[in-house]
């Protein structure tokens, strides 16, 4: 509790110092250099000749000397960003250690200063601290955007799924961990003392050493209190306003109490989230200086200027913003009541459910019992991967080779229809699928007809085909299927060809990275994204060419939201069951449905 008491005293000190630079950090960072960062990786591509980057083109983009250039320049600029505002941090805590106010400008006067020194030679490995090792362990640390950027969802999948990449994966994390515990002050020396970053690493070291367990177990604990205390503070106060609301029966009383509601809710989690960053750098700094203490190091404490603080503007503006807030909450709140407001949202398009392999979750993938039961939970389009087999018949299959799926290690290409005929394709699933056949394509499109089912038919090609993507476009015409279906591929030429096949059949580019004016594209009319390339620009610049943005593979609920909110036309999933529930939820809005909700109990 000593340990509590003295970062909570070091953030109290210059607390309103603290919270209204974060504030102005936060707000500058959106407004201005997140757009700026990413308008300069336009011109980067832009420079480059690039218009669009997808896995097909982005190892020559980034192999180009220009852009390796820069990069540079690029990753140098948002590195010196980033230490802004943690250097500015420190400096405040520092100030607070000596029990000296500082204010706002004095600090990020002495933070531009302590930048400068970045440009030196020694000191470029403080970009792989700022910019990768800080926001990739995410220790309670919320530094910038960059920590928003997580490895994608369909990746993270495949790595779990596979015991030696999963045991991989975490040694290197704990790497990357003890790696950060030894470097964890190197900031707080680099900003406090004037060394360069290679002395600042060896100092860090030499003062975390036999530590780093006793110095991860303080920082984890200090942000599960701080987490404990604010969701403890946020139920209590919800609860008092609303003991206080059902007192009173006068409507309007009961308008502004909803609305108090709401506003504190809403100012508890924007504070925590500003002091989030404060908090984190506070704890290292108590360790900084009581470690530093136990091994009687020299403290070095910066040469502060003693001026009494004014933050009577600050104080006025929050004053008058909540005013605002809580009089417009009160008109909006009790305008709700009396039937003002209409909040059913109707959506221009409507999202549809595609089952990832068929219901492979519950089922064998790319089989008839996967495809049947993604019927059954109710899934608007079945996905599904074809190959060209040795005497030219085309079959439902993913791999390139048998081994995972049927045990026999042949490749596609190697084996006749009727060998293949005879394969199990349950039995690596569960036993109770033994004898499960991998089908034709022509079977797969006879149930889709009988059952309503669209699909997406993803060719793969091994590049041991004969006129694969012209046979595909004949099964589908025999058929008389083009109007319920799409052919994909991640390869943009086999789209070329299933157009010289026959344009009326629609063809969609299945991109792992895109970026960039995509929709230049013509053979693709439209495009399937993983879950991290989509963004509002992107499904915007889709939907304004009359195209549309399936994305894959969404399986939580947090992504499924992000799609809908996005407004994307198709997701792919494993979970079919969550996805139509959230899409079904999602008819109008969630937060709105939790106000009215408690409107309603208020009232």
């Amino acid at each position: 509790m000593k340990k509590i008491k003295k970062i909570k005293e070091a953030i109290s000190y210059n607390l309103w110092t603290l919270v209204g630079f974060e504030s102005l950090y936060k707000i500058i960072s959106l407004l201005i250099f997140v757009p700026l960062f990413l308008n300069f990786f336009k011109l980067i591509t832009r420079i480059t000749g690039y218009n669009y980057l997808t896995l097909e083109n982005v190892v020559s983009f980034l192999l180009n000397p220009l852009t390796i250039v820069m990069l540079l320049i690029l990753i140098m600029l948002m590195m010196i960003y980033t230490l802004f505002d943690i250097a500015t941090i420190i400096i405040i805590l520092d100030a607070s250690y000596q029990k000296k106010k500082i204010k706002m400008m004095d600090a990020v006067k002495m933070a531009i200063s302590k930048c400068k020194n970045v440009f030196h030679i020694k000191n470029i490995s403080l970009a792989f601290l700022v910019l990768f090792l800080i926001p990739f362990l995410n220790m309670g640390v919320s530094t910038n955007f960059i920590t928003t950027i997580k490895i994608p969802e369909f990746i993270m999948d495949f790595i779990v799924k596979n015991k030696v990449l999963a045991s991989c994966f975490l040694v290197v994390v704990i790497a990357l961990l003890i790696l950060l515990l030894r470097w964890i002050y190197a900031i707080n020396y680099f900003v406090l003392e004037d060394v360069d970053f290679k002395e600042a690493r060896k100092k860090s070291v030499a003062l975390s050493k036999k530590r780093h367990g006793k110095d991860l177990l303080t920082i984890v604990l200090v942000n599960f209190i701080v987490t404990v205390i604010y969701l403890i503070g946020l139920l209590l106060g919800i609860f008092l306003i609303i003991l206080i609301a059902t007192i009173f029966k006068n409507m309007i009383i009961k308008s502004v109490s909803t609305t108090v509601i709401w506003l504190f809710i809403a100012l508890s989690f924007v504070v925590f989230t500003l002091l989030l960053t404060p908090i984190s750098y506070a704890t290292i700094s108590f360790l900084f200086y009581s470690n530093k203490e136990a091994k009687k190091e020299k403290i070095n404490y910066l040469s502060l200027k003693t001026k009494k603080q004014d933050n009577v503007v600050l104080k006025r503006v929050v004053v008058v913003l909540g005013i605002i807030a809580l009089i417009g909450g009160t008109i909006f709140t009790y305008g709700m009541y009396k039937g003002k407001y209409n909040f059913n949202i109707e959506y221009t398009r409507t999202l549809e459910v595609t089952a990832h392999r068929g219901a492979s979750v519950l089922y064998p993938e790319n089989t008839m019992s996967a495809f049947i039961g993604a019927k059954k939970l109710g899934a608007d389009w079945i996905e599904l991967d074809v190959q060209q087999t040795k005497d030219g018949k085309i079959i439902v299959m993913h791999d390139t080779n048998f081994k995972r799926t049927t045990g026999v290690d042949k490749d596609t290409w190697e084996l006749d229809y009727e060998e293949i005929k005879k394969l199990d394709a349950g039995s690596f699933f569960d036993k109770k699928y033994k004898g499960e056949k991998i089908p034709l394509l022509e079977d797969v499109i006879d149930f889709a007809k009988e059952n309503n089912m669209k699909l997406n038919i993803e060719l793969k090609p091994t590049g041991h085909e004969k006129e694969f993507e012209k046979q595909v476009v004949e099964i589908i015409k025999e058929k008389d299927f083009s109007e319920d279906c799409v052919i994909t591929s991640q390869v943009y030429k086999v789209l070329e060809n299933v157009k010289k096949a026959d344009e009326r059949v629609k063809t969609v580019y299945v991109m792992s990275l895109a970026y960039g004016k995509i929709t230049d594209l013509k053979y693709a009319d439209n495009f399937s994204v993983e879950a991290s390339s989509a963004n509002k620009k992107l499904v915007n610049r889709v939907h304004k060419e009359g195209k549309e943005l399936y994305v894959w593979t969404i399986n939580s609920k947090e992504n499924i939201e992000k799609m809908i909110e996005l407004n994307v036309d198709n997701i792919i999933t494993d979970n079919i069951t969550l996805a139509k529930d959230t899409i079904y939820a999602s008819k109008t809005s969630n937060v709105i449905n939790e106000y009215v909700k408690l409107v309603r109990q208020i009232f």
